[in-house]
């Protein structure tokens, strides 16, 4: 039995010897009641080998026979022996009416000591890719998870952006690991002091690609799942290219062996031993490194966008969830309840959409069609650490909307109501008789 199996066991004979019941075997297992019920069924009638699934040790109907696998060797000796697996497919079909996949011509050969007559293909010959024209044109971004401070401290992990014209170091920081938070930071500051770039080369990783599918409604619109930092790329207006290899992304490649010789060294020289005193000398590091390494671009300009003052930072570089009220004006969210107070143009935000955001310091900010509804301050100024926010509820800031600042009319006690006296039911005798 695998593990799986004897899993089910185990919550089964707790079923049976009356210590848990149906629904609570329902959450442990991640099935139906129905379901876990049959699995009672078969465990009453057969034990723990009726859990076994109903067709080990049987044959799969789509094996191929063994006359078959004798007759695809027995020609393979014969006539075929230099010739490579998809070519002996091929031959098959069209000489022997043999319909057999490559992957099981390759399969049965191997199996039998045989290997392809043919050898590993030579590497192919890479023509080295022209830079972009003029800087901002793209941006190259990694992370390189090293020893940095040798020993001295943790590892971690240096996120960094290089342009690929003229070879700087845009932006950089150090992490504790590669996460989303720490391309936000390196973003953001390219974005503020030098302006929007035009496209950005990156690997296939999760932050940059969604591995969500599609829904139904984003395949009948044409769309794909977004991650955060896919968003984020959408509302500036920044093109993402994904890299396939990791010689297409080569100059960032190449900016970590350069920099796990030197900016090592450089951290050894300043005695850093955190994250912090990291950062701190990589700000101070990153100018003469740029100058050092930096090359002129073969245009005049930039194609860096200034970044309007029309523009909130913290509507773009922040992670937006949306969330369901509950009935009780609370929003979950990464195990805690976040409490939304009334306001004026709505005293009850039950079963409404919210959308919360999350910045980049902390914060934690509830948002109604625009408006900000309350900022929950984060319970530590530790670094920020997505999906590790911990809201303390003693420190919930004004809501920074000024309408929304003010508070609420306390609505009027409704009193009962009293009829005067030459009220019709005042006159209304109550001892007078049916029929007198």
């Amino acid at each position: 039995m695998n593990m799986n199996e004897i899993k089910r066991l185990h919550i089964i004979q707790q079923m049976e010897d009356k210590k848990m019941t149906g629904k609570q075997a329902t959450e442990v297992l991640g099935l139906s009641i129905r379901q876990v019920w049959r699995l009672v069924a078969k465990y009453r009638e057969g034990g723990a080998a009726g859990l076994a699934h109903g067709n080990r040790g049987r044959a799969s109907n789509n094996r191929i026979e063994e006359a078959v696998r004798e007759r695809i060797l027995a020609l393979v000796e014969e006539d075929y022996k230099d010739y490579n697996d998809s070519h002996l497919t091929e031959e098959l079909v069209e000489q022997h009416g043999l319909a057999v996949s490559r992957s099981s011509v390759r399969r049965i050969r191997r199996e039998a000591g045989q290997r392809s007559p043919r050898r590993r293909r030579p590497p192919r010959h890479r023509r080295c890719r022209e830079r972009k024209e003029q800087a901002g044109m793209l941006l190259q971004t990694d992370g390189s998870n090293h020893d940095w401070l040798e020993g001295r401290g943790p590892w971690l992990t240096l996120i960094a952006y290089i342009d690929d014209a003229t070879n700087e170091v845009c932006g950089a920081t150090f992490r504790e690991e590669e996460d989303a938070a720490g391309y936000f930071l390196g973003l953001q500051e390219i974005c503020l002091t030098r302006g929007i770039p035009g496209a950005i080369y990156a690997d296939q990783h999760t932050i940059f690609q969604s591995p969500a599918k599609a829904t139904l409604e984003q395949e009948l619109a044409g769309k794909q799942p977004r991650s955060q930092f896919g968003y984020l790329l959408d509302k500036l207006g920044i093109e993402l290219i994904v890299a396939r290899s990791p010689q297409a992304k080569g100059r960032v490649e190449r900016l970590w062996e350069t920099l796990q010789d030197r900016l090592v060294k450089a951290l050894r020289k300043a005695g850093a031993s955190n994250q912090a005193q990291a950062n701190q000398l990589l700000a101070s590091f990153l100018p003469k490194f740029n100058q050092r390494f930096g090359v002129e671009a073969a245009q005049t300009g930039t194609a860096y966008v200034p970044w309007s003052k029309e523009f909130q930072r913290d509507d773009f570089f922040c992670f937006k969830h949306t969330r369901t009220v509950t009935n009780d004006n609370t929003i979950p969210f990464d195990g805690h309840r976040l409490q939304i107070p009334p306001g004026p143009k709505r005293r009850s935000y039950a079963r409404a959409k919210v959308d919360v955001l999350q910045h980049l310091d902390g914060r934690l900010e509830v948002r109604y069609q625009g408006l900000s509804l309350v900022i929950f301050q984060p319970a530590t100024n530790g670094p920020v650490r997505v999906g590790k926010f911990k809201p303390a509820p003693a420190q919930v800031a004004p809501r920074s909307i000024p309408q929304l600042a003010k508070p609420s009319q306390t609505p009027k006690q409704r009193l009962p109501y009293k009829p005067p006296a030459n009220h019709p039911w005042r006159q209304y005798d109550v001892g007078l008789k049916k029929g007198t």
